[in-house]
């Protein structure tokens, strides 16, 4: 019991400080939700050894039963790896053939997803309102970090207001080490590796990581890692209050597929 009070006193002063200092494309964080959201989650169910991170799990957190907050994988939604697109004949009437689609942004996917799914992550409304929309990342208790990442339906440019909300606080890794500190890492903070028209992968090095708040060290060994998406439609610059993710990274492994939860 000692314990646990102790590591929401901890992440309640971690994310006062980061509601201070690191505003969101002119908000400040609901304090309130951050705060607790981490200390009412449900805690990730192991199903593997810990480290053996192949699962992306989404849930909506919504206590108040807003019905506002929504996250799901769901198909044809994600950044298309060795695709095939269907051509008519020249009567409208059948498929002629098939021509192989990549996207530029995702030359390497999950080689599991079949059905090139997408998560999908959606707040509806205020900023404010006690829900969010989060995915957990299982089997990664126990490992440390030298790359995270995802790839985001967005084209070029983490600030334009075109394509998924991509701000300083969502969708964001929440990441808890071994001491109960919360560390987090914005989506507009990550370096474009690849991108097109439709889609950028970003990425977090040994580098990047060192500059998430607080910093994430090498050392640094990690019981939780949480995707969330809690900044609404009143969030600019596009007040688009969604994202769509795919191909989640942990240390250089992918994940691009996993439940339907949309309720």
């Amino acid at each position: 019991m000692k314990r646990g009070i102790a590591v929401f006193l901890i992440s309640g002063a971690v994310l006062l400080i980061f509601t201070i200092a690191q505003p969101a494309q002119g908000q400040t964080f609901n304090i309130q939700l951050n705060v607790g959201l981490l200390n009412l989650l449900p805690p990730p169910t192991t199903t593997d050894p810990p480290g053996n991170f192949h699962h992306v799990q989404p849930a909506d957190f919504d206590p108040g039963k807003t019905y506002l907050v929504q996250a799901t994988w769901l198909s044809g939604l994600g950044c298309p790896t060795n695709a095939s697109v269907a051509i008519s004949n020249s009567s409208g009437t059948g498929i002629d053939h098939f021509d192989p689609f990549t996207d530029a942004a995702c030359p390497r996917g999950d080689s599991s997803d079949l059905h090139n799914e997408g998560l999908l992550l959606v707040k509806t409304g205020p900023t404010n309102n006690f829900a969010a929309a989060t995915a957990e990342l299982t089997n990664v208790k126990g490992i440390t970090l030298n790359e995270l990442g995802y790839d985001i339906r967005k084209s070029v440019d983490s600030f334009s207001p075109n394509g998924s909300h991509c701000g300083a606080g969502a969708p964001r890794f929440d990441v808890v080490i071994s001491d109960g500190t919360v560390h987090f890492v914005g989506c507009n903070s990550g370096m474009v590796m690849a991108a097109s028209n439709a889609w950028m992968r970003l990425r977090w090095g040994a580098a990047q990581l060192a500059e998430a708040f607080p910093p994430i060290l090498p050392t640094d060994v990690v019981t939780r890692i949480v995707i969330v998406f809690d900044e609404g439609t009143d969030t600019g610059p596009d007040f688009f209050g969604a994202a769509i993710l795919d191909n989640i990274d942990v240390n250089g492994t992918l994940v691009g597929e996993g439940s339907v939860t949309a309720n």
